[in-house]
């Protein structure tokens, strides 16, 4: 079970960031969690939202650079090293996590991350009783 994940792509240079919050902010999107990688030039603005596929559209139509994709969600108990264990299960099984962020919610971690075979990894994930998170039940945290 994947859910949808904006990627999008600003210049490093005031003002592009605050374009790409406003215009989730006049389109009523709440942000749920996100990440900003970045190189000298530009960045790549990581963002699961409500309403991922409006707030695509809203983006496109005030001109930014926009993509989806899809990422897994998964629920950990809140004590260290509980995110190991589960980048090791993966590991173990060959496949890799291309990118990861987290955040807390309810006093439980929650990582999201990419994988390079999203079958294996939705395998995995069944195998070893993780706990995904649905695109439905992570707007409703």
């Amino acid at each position: 079970m994947t859910i949808h994940q904006l990627s999008i792509f600003i210049e490093n240079r005031s003002g592009t960031l605050i374009k790409v919050l406003d215009a989730l902010k006049e389109a009523n999107i709440q942000i749920i969690a996100s990440t900003i990688a970045d190189t000298a030039d530009y960045g790549i603005y990581r963002i699961i939202c409500s309403e991922p596929l409006r707030a695509c559209e809203e983006l496109k139509k005030a001109g930014v650079a926009v993509a989806i994709s899809e990422v897994f969600v998964i629920s950990i108990d809140n004590k260290p090293g509980r995110a190991a264990d589960a980048v090791k299960a993966f590991s173990k099984a060959g496949i890799d996590i291309t990118y990861m962020y987290s955040f807390l919610n309810e006093n439980r971690g929650l990582l999201i991350f990419r994988t390079n075979d999203n079958d294996k990894a939705l395998q995995i994930i069944k195998e070893n009783n993780m706990q995904a998170i649905s695109e439905d039940a992570l707007q409703s945290m």
